[in-house]
């Protein structure tokens, strides 16, 4: 009403509302648009590679593949190779946008992302012991690592990222001090570097496998990591959404959510314990794959707003339109050959973290 005074934080919330915050029917469209994007991203992905495939050939290999009587060159290309493949983009890309979005609301930090903690480099780290135990050559043990998602690397490199931010929390006496912990994160993250690197000079015929694991790859995803990718999102992604109101409350700042009568410290424990979770997951599957956490939750808040009821699934669809693009990207640029997918999206990414470093030191 005009002439009636208004709170300075009640006119900063009406100003910088976005255009499709003001109402559930805008909402609607939105993740309408990004499951769009979503599916036709992923039909790209099948389609198009060293050996193009129609549409129809996709129709034929998926009702082939799911009766088990997958026969001809194509329909094998199709559903034993690209569908996984895609599908592995979509699950990656989900698991790193979710966690970067609930890392981004955790410390209240757009810069934030999944590997703040020292997930990337406890990862990495886990990776290479497992690939200096197995004995193996790098190329036949990259390939082992994706296909059997139970074996010893997967779960060296699933347990180094895990104990990374426990080791992170401890140092920094649980997750109630924040600012402490990011900086505890960045330290583990530092040592493990440096012991990872101590690794790789001592058992040079496993660099290759170690060096293209850190820099992401998609290329031996296959239907047991799938399910595998696709078990972990189920059990984690739900209860990161369920706690969205208290992201939302953390926005007001923390003796604002205590007021509320939150328990800040286990909540924030239960949040960084699902967010690791699934970041984890997805790094064991596909190495370390930057920038997607980062800005998958970016580009859906410029157009949901801040509310993580919505910003949370919305960044699970966008992260996963991003990787799969990304890794086609990465499938045609050097045709026939290919490029880590880690490496596009760096290339992607490193551009729009710069941008977010402008904008936050002019104020935006």
């Amino acid at each position: 009403m005009k002439g009636v005074f208004q709170p300075p934080a009640a006119r900063r919330v009406r100003t910088n509302r976005s255009p499709l915050r003001r109402g559930t029917g805008r909402w609607t469209l939105g993740f309408l648009v990004l499951a769009a994007v979503l599916v036709l991203a992923g039909t790209a992905g099948i389609m198009f590679g060293p050996v193009q495939v129609s549409l129809e050939q996709i129709r034929v290999a998926l009702e082939e593949g799911f009766l088990g009587q997958v026969h001809s060159p194509a329909s094998t290309i199709i559903f034993d190779l690209r569908l996984p493949r895609v599908l592995m983009g979509m699950l990656v890309g989900a698991a790193l946008g979710v966690s970067g979005a609930a890392y981004q609301g955790l410390f209240r930090n757009p810069l934030a992302d999944p590997y703040l903690m020292g997930v990337a480099s406890g990862a990495a780290f886990g990776a290479t012991v497992g690939l200096v135990l197995t004995g193996t050559l790098a190329n036949s043990a990259l390939q082992w690592v994706s296909q059997n998602p139970s074996g010893l690397v997967n779960l060296f490199a699933f347990a180094g990222a895990g104990a990374a931010v426990a080791l992170a929390l401890l140092l920094a006496g649980g997750a109630a001090r924040t600012q402490d912990l990011i900086l505890a994160g960045v330290v583990v993250g530092a040592i493990l570097t440096g012991l990872t690197t101590y690794l790789m000079l001592q058992s040079q015929d496993r660099v290759l496998a170690v060096f293209s694991y850190t820099l992401g790859n998609l290329s031996f995803a296959g239907w047991a990591g799938v399910r595998a990718l696709g078990l972990y999102l189920v059990l984690t992604l739900p209860p990161l959404w369920l706690m969205a109101r208290v992201l939302n409350a953390m926005q007001l700042g923390e003796p604002v959510a205590r007021s509320l009568g939150l328990p800040l410290g286990a909540l924030k424990l239960a949040i960084i314990a699902a967010a690791t979770l699934v970041t984890a997951a997805a790094v064991a599957q596909a190495g370390v794959i930057g920038f997607v956490g980062l800005i998958a939750p970016h580009a859906v808040r410029r157009l949901f707003g801040g509310d993580y009821r919505v910003l949370i699934p919305a960044s699970a669809l966008f992260g996963a339109s991003l990787l799969v693009t990304a890794d086609l990207l990465a499938r045609m640029l050097i045709s026939p050959s290919e490029l880590p997918v880690g490496v596009v999206t760096t290339l992607l990414g490193g551009p729009f973290f710069l941008y977010l470093l402008w904008r936050k030191r002019a104020g935006g």
